[in-house]
């Protein structure tokens, strides 16, 4: 009998992620906040800040579902030693845009895998994105017909919508660009008998 998972994310497309791979779960927010423990962190590296972050989302729910397997995702944009987390509104949207258009940026991901708090799993990846230089009128067309969506993911893009109209070069997994590595987490969900 397949294990349950619980995915301690509030985020629309690592759920989809799950869903096209038929993975069972269920979603449980960590109710932790980001900001402050970004704050108390202080310096890291982005590799070191999204381990930490996933860690933590993990850790958040595994307290509260004993015996349950609960993964833990983060994911931060990175441009020339600048990290950018999700816009607040359409301004904050465009002006993350601005200042990556004609530029390269990370996205780096971290997934924790944990029971009974403790960790069982680690993981982390990175792709890098070259975003064109694009006009002002695009940008506005842009954010117009992209609608709230601009909120929900950092950069103020999806990849799997209109997004991907602002980019001329990708390197990396496709998943790791929707923030959930989608292979080596079946790899591992595989390995402690979530899946079979």
């Amino acid at each position: 009998m397949p294990k349950s998972l619980i995915l301690a994310s509030a985020s629309s497309a690592r759920r989809r992620v799950l869903e096209g791979a038929r993975v069972p779960f269920v979603r449980e927010t960590s109710g932790v906040d980001e900001t402050a423990l970004k704050t108390s962190l202080g310096d890291l590296s982005a590799e070191a800040l999204t381990q930490e972050l996933a860690t933590a989302k993990a850790a958040a729910v595994s307290v509260r579902m004993p015996g349950a397997w609960v993964l833990g995702a983060d994911q931060v944009l990175e441009c020339e030693g600048r990290l950018f987390a999700k816009p607040r509104d359409k301004a904050e949207a465009r002006m993350q845009l601005v200042t990556l258009r004609g530029r390269a940026h990370r996205l780096v991901n971290g997934l924790a895998l944990l029971r009974d708090g403790g960790v069982i799993w680690r993981y982390g990846d990175e792709a890098r994105l070259w975003m064109r230089d694009f006009s002002d009128d695009f940008l506005d067309t842009y954010i117009a017909e992209a609608g709230p969506e601009v909120l929900e993911s950092v950069g103020a893009y999806r990849l799997e919508g209109k997004g991907a109209q602002l980019f001329s070069r990708i390197e990396g997994d496709f998943f790791s660009i929707l923030g959930l590595p989608l292979l080596p987490l079946l790899e591992a969900l595989r390995r402690e008998g979530i899946l079979a």
